[in-house]
């Protein structure tokens, strides 16, 4: 607003002073209506947000009753943990198990002949690892003359990251270059081949690179030119008298679930390991829910409610979208889940009530009880999930859109996987040399690089069944990608299998360095290559989406995924899918929190309101300018007046006192 700096010049006037009071008096009651009406809408503005605090703050609690799988955990524990450790992984079944371990497993060490020196010459050529078990993709390393020393030799293994770790040990003896599996056990022990750059003839002498072959079943310095310095063992642990092998000290496949960590092996020991049911896992996660419900009723009781002892109502009273909210929220919780049969079908059967406040009441003993006698059922009280009636059918995931309902299941084509079989009727050589040892195949739309055998003579067609695999998973290209083979023999040829199931499913030999050489071995590109199907049938009735092994239903079962194992076509039982407490709650509130719920439009229409409030003033403050103007030109030119008057006045008055005979005193 325009000043006046010397107001008042004329006539005496405070004109500032008054002009500002009349604006003041004329914009205050304005002003205050205004800053009235933006608290009333900012306390709307907060009270909506902690409405959708309080919902979001619900939700987070429903969280771990959602998934199936937090009713579904067990503990464990082992009496002697200087013997083993455990953990629990899925769904073990509750029990007591008397284990003695008597081998820890340890991990395959090979050392070479002595070398005078670490950056001693070793030789050139490649060297490939393979292991125990023969389906382990085989690892190839290039030495070349950059680094063809011992402590290059070292270096290129250790870049290569293959499941070998090489070292040099400095010993009496000179520098000697150990090799070590990086994982522990039989199927672990390495075999060490050697293709020598130039090649001398030989691959196994105690010459060049050869000096690193290491071929078990060789005789000394005939290919088993490095010496053991510690054997590949197994672990040996005893669970309730029965043997259980494993490559690592880690055994997870004993007891379904259980992971057991051997320490120490102590023959004639024995430990309890202990499993049971994790029920304050639960009882915890009910708990929660009941309180989080509890919080976001006192939350809206608080905003919408009126307090009688403080007389004092909430910014929301009488708000009949939050009543309305609370009413669809209290009727899921009152509701029995649909599909459910037997004792507990609704949260009253585990003890949980609506109290008179509309607050939720938890009867733990009736909890517990519930969790004592049918523990893995419980969970479907509150999750979404399904079961099946044949074993081999299984529940993947559903949808917001997937119905409940029980969903019959019948397949038309079972999922299969692509192979290739040689056009040969038999294989007539098992003898691999320069003439057919390499080849290219492509699996699963991937092609390899260039694939090469160990040159030898195979004892059996199994044996060079899995060289061929190892070598194809080796690649890696096709490790690269994530695809593999399996090779089998069936005789008289071999046949090469894709992993994967489903129509991208595809194995063919796309190479091979001499037709001939190679077809006697079984190698051709001429084969027959069958391509792997995807799953068909229906579910429902209605015809599912197909994807490897994957069935995803459409209509009432829209987005249902269930896993089809086996080779069985036709009626294959049914799906029954249920929605649990915790599963509708979390989709009604989904929609509550979603950007487009009517929270948010409210929000934005309180919001407008008060943007719109601050354009009033805008307008309010140019409307009190213009009338402060107005005020100041009007209280000028009054000034102005006056301080004329005030002149004419005393210019009068000057003249009349220099009239003759005037007064000008007292008389004497």
């Amino acid at each position: 607003m325009a000043t006046i700096t010397s107001p008042g010049l004329g006539s005496g006037l405070d004109v500032a002073g008054l002009v500002n009071k009349l604006i003041t008096a004329e914009g205050q009651p304005a002003a205050n209506r205004l800053d009235r009406r933006e608290a009333k809408l900012q306390a709307q503005m907060s009270a909506l947000g902690s409405v959708k605090s309080s919902l979001s703050t619900f939700k987070g609690a429903l969280g771990n009753l959602t998934s199936i799988s937090s009713f579904q955990k067990r503990t464990a524990t082992s009496s002697n943990t200087d013997l083993f450790t455990v953990a629990v992984a899925g769904k073990p079944v509750a029990g007591s198990y008397e284990v003695e371990v008597r081998q820890l497993a340890q991990a395959h060490k090979l050392a070479s002949t002595a070398f005078d020196e670490a950056s001693s010459a070793v030789g050139t050529g490649t060297l490939t690892f393979q292991f125990g078990d023969p389906t382990k993709p085989a690892q190839t390393v290039t030495i070349t003359d950059d680094n063809n020393s011992l402590t290059g030799v070292r270096d290129a293994v250790n870049a290569a990251n293959i499941g070998v770790r090489a070292s040099i040990v400095n010993g009496d003896a000179g520098y000697q270059l150990v090799f070590s599996a990086e994982n522990s056990g039989i199927d672990n022990s390495l075999r060490i081949s050697v293709e020598e750059n130039p090649a001398d003839g030989t691959n196994t002498d105690m010459n060049g690179l050869s000096r690193l072959a290491y071929d078990p079943d060789a005789l000394e310095g005939a290919g088993k030119n490095m010496t053991q310095s510690a054997e590949a063992r197994n672990a040996e642990v005893y669970i309730d008298g029965i043997k259980v092998s494993s490559a690592t000290n880690t055994v997870s496949d004993a007891i379904a679930g259980v992971t057991l960590t051997l320490k120490k092996a102590e023959v004639g020991t024995k430990a309890t390991l202990n499993v049971n049911l994790d029920k304050n896992s639960a009882t915890t996660a009910v708990e929660g829910f009941v309180n989080a419900f509890n919080s976001l009723v006192g939350t809206f009781s608080q905003l919408s409610g009126y307090n009688a002892e403080t007389k004092q109502a909430g910014i929301l009273i009488g708000d009949s979208s939050l009543r309305g909210v609370l009413s669809q929220i209290r009727g899921v919780l009152g509701s029995p889940v649909d599909g459910l049969d037997g004792t507990y079908r609704a949260l009253a059967d585990l003890g949980i009530k609506t109290q008179a406040d509309g607050t939720l009441s938890l009867d733990k003993a009736k909890l517990t009880a519930a969790l004592d006698s049918n523990f893995d059922d419980i969970g479907r009280l509150f999750a979404a999930t399904a079961t099946a009636t044949d074993s081999l059918v299984s529940y993947t995931s559903s949808t917001s859109a997937t119905s409940v309902g029980s969903y019959a299941v019948s397949i038309t084509q079972a999922a299969t996987r692509g192979s290739y079989v040689d056009a040969a009727s038999s294989v007539s050589s098992l003898v691999v040399d320069g003439s057919n040892n390499t080849f290219k195949i492509a699996v699963d739309g991937i092609s390899s690089g260039t694939i090469s055998l160990a040159q030898k003579t195979y004892g059996s067609g199994a044996e060079l069944a899995a060289e061929l695999q190892s070598r194809i998973n080796g690649d890696s290209a096709l490790r690269g990608a994530g695809v593999s083979v399996l090779v089998s023999f069936d005789g008289t040829r071999f046949t090469f299998t894709s992993e994967r199931y489903g129509s991208a499913s595809k194995v063919a030999i796309t190479e091979v360095a001499d037709a001939t050489a190679n077809g006697a071995i079984g190698l051709t590109t001429t084969g027959t290559s069958t391509d792997g199907e995807d799953v068909a049938g229906t579910i429902g009735g209605v015809a599912a989406t197909g994807a490897g092994q994957y069935l995803t239903g459409v209509g009432a079962a829209e987005g249902l995924k269930i896993l089809v194992q086996g080779d069985a076509t036709g009626d294959r039982g049914s799906v029954s899918f249920t929605r649990g407490v915790a599963d509708r709650l979390s989709s009604l509130l989904d929609g509550w929190l979603a950007t487009d719920s009517f929270l948010n439009a409210r929000t934005s229409g309180v919001q407008t309101q008060i943007d719109d409030i601050g354009k009033q003033r805008e307008a309010l403050a140019t409307r009190l300018e213009a009338l402060e103007a107005r005020y100041m030109k009007q209280f000028t030119a009054l000034d102005a007046l006056m301080a004329q008057m005030q002149s004419t006045s005393n210019y009068l008055a000057g003249q009349l006192a220099g009239l003759p005979g005037a007064y000008s005193g007292s008389n004497k």
